[in-house]
């Protein structure tokens, strides 16, 4: 079944203090276009977020937002640059021997100059974040199919019933299209009596002129040109890979069908049935954009 590009996914992940929050938005797009919203800290994420979803989207523009949330209790150590406070130490002794006074400085007073004490913080797990990502980001795209499945089932019904519209309505053409004909040889025959003045008409050589008039004017292979995208249509949208592309080109090729048609008829009761078929055609063009 057909699917729409048009989705919203939520994911949320709790694993050992961190706290994962994954949502994604999709929207109509040409082709397949991910931007990824999160935090500096965790930029080097944004292609395993992106792989992911590419590995289940084949067409849109999606944003993903990501926030993580880091609850784990902060662990600290507290180390000392043993040689820098040494150097500190050793300068400023000779400091005071230079200027002859005493040394009286405190350990208190050591420990502030700078960098001989230095605070250090764990360093972050990065794979231990992208699990909870991961986890959140999952649940947050098996949600954004979900929707997006939904909404291409009911692209599927009412592209169908579109489809069913036009079949009816090409089977009043076809019906109509004899009745053309012998329509088309009546004129000629009335023109031909008026152009010559009422006198004898060879009706061997008006059967000729009607032929090759009716040849012209016949929409018969645009008839069976645009039933045979009409199937085509159907098998399309049954099928269960992104065919979004390919539906338009169909519609865009049953388009250029009807309007043969509509030239070549120029009839009074095709060219109505024309102009609703042609609407119908739009109603999908209008609805393909959105599958995927």
């Amino acid at each position: 079944m057909i699917k729409s590009m048009t989705g919203f996914g939520r994911g949320e992940c709790d694993l050992n203090g961190l706290h994962a929050v994954v949502e994604i938005r999709s929207v109509n797009h040409r082709f397949r276009e991910v931007t990824v919203r999160i935090s500096r800290s965790y930029f080097q994420l944004e292609e395993r977020i992106k792989s992911l979803i590419h590995d289940h989207v084949a067409r849109g523009h999606l944003d993903v937002y990501v926030n993580i949330e880091d609850r784990r209790e902060k662990k600290r150590n507290v180390k000392l640059d043993k040689e820098l406070l040494i150097a500190y130490d050793k300068c400023l002794r000779e400091m005071a021997e230079i200027l002859n006074i005493e040394y009286e400085i405190e350990l208190d007073d050591l420990s502030r100059f700078p960098d001989v004490l230095l605070v250090e913080e764990k360093e972050e797990d990065i794979e231990e974040v992208w699990t909870a990502v991961q986890q959140s980001l999952q649940t947050a795209v098996k949600e954004l199919l979900e929707m997006r499945e939904r909404e291409g089932a009911r692209l599927y019904e009412d592209l169908i019933h579109c489809k069913r519209c036009i079949s009816k309505l090409l089977d009043q053409i076809k019906e109509r299209g004899p009745q053309l004909t012998e329509e088309l040889r009546a004129r000629l025959k009335i023109k031909l009596h008026q152009l010559l003045d009422d006198q004898e008409i060879d009706e061997s050589r008006l059967a000729t002129e009607v032929v090759l008039f009716a040849e012209r004017s016949s929409i018969a292979e645009e008839l069976v040109r645009l039933s045979s995208h009409l199937e085509q249509l159907e098998e399309s949208l049954q099928t269960g890979e992104p065919v979004g592309r390919k539906i338009e080109f169909i519609l865009q090729e049953m388009n250029r069908e009807i309007n043969t048609i509509g030239s070549k008829a120029a009839d009074l009761v095709i060219s109505p049935l024309v102009v609703e078929i042609k609407s119908q055609i739009e109603k999908m063009r209008e609805q393909a954009q959105n599958i995927e």
